[in-house]
């Protein structure tokens, strides 16, 4: 799936006009305008040695999430733009892509809570008015989140064991973090050779592939070594 080319083309202009807005890094906009254009072949042969000579360049690693065609690849991309460069000028814009990933994945909670961030970091975003004309309104969410919740629990077959701590105050802190990223997460714990473990679990799948995915997902925005489990019944 090519999650990180949606919505490229729709925002790309924008750029293009407010790129005099920010400081100066490594100019990308042509290489961007290429892609546009057809030709990210060119693009993608040029990567390599842009990574070299400006190996933290958080405007090449952003044109390095462009041309990552793996979703979950590019979020952890976008994500260290973010979190490591937030004065960068194409911050705001990683920040968008993140929304837009989780947005089209129907994650609309973790999408909203990006949105939110997008638009309390980076007031003057051009990309706010973008994301607020795709985001659904609260009927389509609540109608979603009905017909989620109609599913029996007791189908969920998968969870995914984010973490196992014995200290719990750090199984609170990835917690928090999950949760405040939009995904429903809890810590039960559990005993192993007389030690207790306070386990962090998120999500729940009907299919072990539908977790094997999302599990991509956490595992490079959260820098985890999470794992697929059963649920217990």
């Amino acid at each position: 799936m090519k999650i990180s080319q949606i919505y490229f083309f729709s925002f790309l202009l924008f750029f293009f006009s407010n790129s005099h807005l920010f400081s100066q890094d490594v100019d990308i906009v042509s290489y961007l305008k290429q892609i546009e254009s057809g030709e990210k072949d060119d693009v993608e042969k040029k990567l390599p040695e842009l990574k070299s000579k400006y190996p933290n360049s958080p405007s090449v690693m952003f044109l390095e999430g462009v041309l990552t065609e793996n979703g979950q690849d590019a979020v952890a991309i976008y994500s260290k733009i973010v979190n490591s460069y937030p004065q960068s000028k194409y911050a705001d814009a990683s920040l968008y892509r993140i929304y837009s990933y989780y947005y089209a994945l129907g994650l609309y909670d973790a999408a909203k809570n990006h949105l939110n961030r997008l638009k309390k970091e980076y007031p003057e975003s051009p990309y706010i008015k973008i994301s607020d004309k795709n985001i659904p309104s609260e009927d389509e969410i609540t109608v979603v989140n009905k017909k989620q919740k109609e599913i029996p629990k007791a189908n969920y077959n998968y969870t995914i064991q984010a973490g196992a701590f014995s200290k719990l105050k750090n199984a609170q802190s990835l917690k928090k973090d999950l949760d405040d990223s939009g995904f429903k997460s809890e810590i039960k714990d559990k005993t192993v050779g007389g030690t207790v473990f306070h386990v962090v679990y998120v999500g729940e799948f009907l299919s072990e592939d539908e977790a094997k995915n999302f599990l991509q997902v956490i595992n490079k925005e959260y820098k985890l070594d999470g794992r697929v489990v059963r649920i217990e019944k």
